[in-house]
């Protein structure tokens, strides 16, 4: 029988980021997944990040762990999306090159010490007085473990549909895990069904890309690792399409034998990535939709139409697929699908992703209901790192959504669960403003080195760029400017006499460091990143300081009474679905609100800001 500190179960992107953090932390190690060679294969989309995602996996990063480095080395195609918004809406994105990024992750693993990977099925769990002690897999061995994480994704009970036909699978191509399924009901987990879907598969041999608009990846790319500065490899662009009428046509003419329509699917499927024909019929005075031809790698011909998910039959995926412009005469390489499976409600989970009610086993990745490569592996590092920290008698850590996205998510996991598969957004975030993608270092690797998880090697290179923001702060700080002298440089400022550093001048929106540079030779000490990232700090410091004034009012502000008759209807800037959620609910207290299902800090904080409104009215 063997013997290790933690064992993780499933090797997708939950699997490899706990794995990984366990052993950075010291922890002796198992993965024990099916087929090794499909450690870090992307089910899905061949892409990493975007808005709200691409956050998570710089705080990834920044404690030091596998997705950002791989995505930087197998990135085909890199945009920083929202480019032209302020930096904390910013989202970095990266296309990329499947078996790249595969290679990538388990060239990582392999290099890690104290990781030992073991394929094989987990079919059961070692429970010792009710504490989960270890695994037993298909062939009847036994692994005992101080911790066992469960990273499951699609596989439990994994149910493929394609039209009216069902076979069983993970993913296309792997069997599912139906023994470990059953073990999980039987200790009467709180079980659920959700689905989620995959386009077709095209061949970009066939595919007419002349008269297809071109996308291509930014001039100045963005990577995801705070230790890396350039792509790796050859970039690449995509295409765009659009759906027409007569592909719509096509689709409702036939949505009876789509298995979602068709009555053949269970589970709840993804709001915020819904399929072609949920599209269709939920915005049927849309006459086309776009489609974004992703290539899949760069020796590999196969293409990935972002935007036509389905589960139609395989003969009605052919006609509407080839009824799109610059499609007319594709190959289909693998048809699209629909895969349910089985997920246990997060509300069960304790902050650190371990189960309230099984001590030893923690959860993490598309079991808890999430969905996306990049909310999974949040989630399988923190329970990683939490396994490791049980395993040798220490503290557990638990995120806060003040300092982190990902503390944003577990906390919303665990408190609120979800009724469809959740997804990071930036607007989940009350503290966004201080929470960007270009300062999670800032926030998380000092963190992560305290724990034990961030290598001396990332530490180094931190203590490095910290220094540098100090001193490029002091020499900011000391560089200080009369209205008039700001007013020679173009920077409009009130004429009062007061003095301002050239921090200070970096908060307002329109100016430039160049322009101090030249008004205080000094500043031209700063290098240019270390510059850009104090000018970002700056922009955001007064909103900050409001932003923290608002939450602190929020916990002190709980129970203001929301009188009968409050008009949730009219408060602008809240979803359509949150108003009539609140509606239904008619919450008596700020505190009933929260609890209301989806609902977010941010909206509590419109909440607030109308009752105090009707308040000084009440008092005028």
């Amino acid at each position: 029988m063997k013997h290790f500190d933690v064992i993780v179960v499933g090797g997708g992107h939950a699997g490899t980021e706990a794995a990984h953090a366990a052993a950075r932390m010291g922890a002796r190690t198992a993965l024990v997944t099916l087929r090794a060679a499909a450690i870090g294969v992307m089910s899905c989309n061949p892409a990493i990040g975007g808005l709200g995602k691409g956050h998570l996996v710089r705080e990834i990063d920044a404690l030091d762990g596998v997705m950002g480095q791989a995505a930087d080395r197998a990135g085909i195609q890199f945009r920083l999306l929202n480019r032209k918004k302020g930096p904390a809406v910013q989202g970095p994105r990266a296309q990329a090159d499947r078996t790249l990024y595969c290679r990538a992750v388990q060239a990582m693993l392999s290099a890690q010490p104290n990781l030992t990977i073991i394929e094989g099925e987990a079919t059961d769990f070692i429970v010792n007085a009710g504490r989960i002690g270890g695994v037993i897999l298909g062939d009847g061995a036994q692994i005992t473990a101080e911790a066992v994480i469960l990273t499951s994704g699609t596989f439990l009970r994994g149910l493929i549909h394609i039209g009216d036909r069902r076979s069983e699978g993970g993913r296309m191509g792997d069997r599912p895990s139906v023994p470990l399924a059953k073990r999980i009901e039987a200790m009467g987990l709180p079980l659920g069904r959700l689905k989620t879907g995959t386009p077709p598969r095209l061949d970009g041999r066939t595919i007419n890309w002349d008269i297809l608009e071109s996308q291509p990846g930014d001039d100045d790319p963005v990577m995801f690792s705070f230790v890396n500065s350039a792509p790796f490899v050859r970039q690449v662009s995509c295409g765009i399409t659009h759906t027409n009428e007569r592909t719509h046509d096509i689709i409702r003419e036939n949505l009876s034998r789509s298995a979602m329509y068709g009555g053949y699917i269970e589970g709840v499927g993804p709001r915020y990535c819904p399929s072609i024909e949920d599209k269709i019929v939920r915005f049927a005075d849309k006459t086309s939709h776009q489609v974004f031809l992703e290539p899949e790698g760069l020796d590999d011909p196969t293409v990935y139409p972002n935007g036509i998910s389905t589960s139609l039959p395989e003969d009605v995926q052919a006609d509407y697929v080839r009824s799109i412009r610059g499609l007319e005469n594709v190959r289909i390489l693998q048809p699209g699908y629909a895969i349910e499976y089985d997920f246990v409600d997060p509300r069960a989970l304790r902050p650190t992703l371990e189960l309230r009610d099984r001590p030893g086993l923690y959860l993490a990745g598309q079991i808890n209901g999430t969905t996306g490569y990049e909310e999974a592996g949040a989630q399988g590092l923190v329970a990683g790192v939490n396994a490791a920290l049980s395993a040798r008698g220490a503290e557990p850590v638990i995120f806060s959504r003040r300092t982190s996205y990902i503390g944003v998510m577990i906390d919303d996991l665990v408190t609120r669960g979800v009724s469809e598969p959740y997804r990071m957004f930036t607007s989940r975030a009350e503290f966004r403003l201080s929470l960007r993608a270009d300062n999670a270092d800032q926030r998380l690797t000092g963190i992560g080195r305290a724990l034990g998880c961030v290598s001396d090697q990332r530490a180094d290179l931190f203590a490095q760029k910290m220094s540098a923001l100090e001193a490029g702060r002091s020499l900011l700080d000391s560089a200080q400017f009369t209205p008039k002298e700001a007013m020679a440089r173009g920077i409009r400022v009130n004429q009062d006499g007061m003095r301002r550093s050239a921090f200070a001048l970096l908060s307002f929106p329109d100016v430039r460091f160049a322009q101090l540079r030249d008004a205080a030779p000094e500043l031209a000490a700063i290098a240019p990143e270390i510059a850009e990232q104090l000018a970002r700090d700056a922009l955001y410091a007064n909103y900050i300081e409001r932003q923290n004034d608002e939450a602190q009012a929020i916990e002190r502000d709980e129970n203001w009474a929301i009188p009968d008759g409050f008009d949730f209807a009219a408060l602008q800037g809240l979803s359509n679905e949150l108003r009539g959620k609140l509606a239904r609910s008619q919450p008596q207290t700020l505190a009933q609100a929260g609890r209301v299902d989806g609902i977010t800090p941010a909206a509590l904080t419109l909440i607030l800001a109308k009752l105090r409104q009707q308040q000084r009215a009440r008092s005028a």
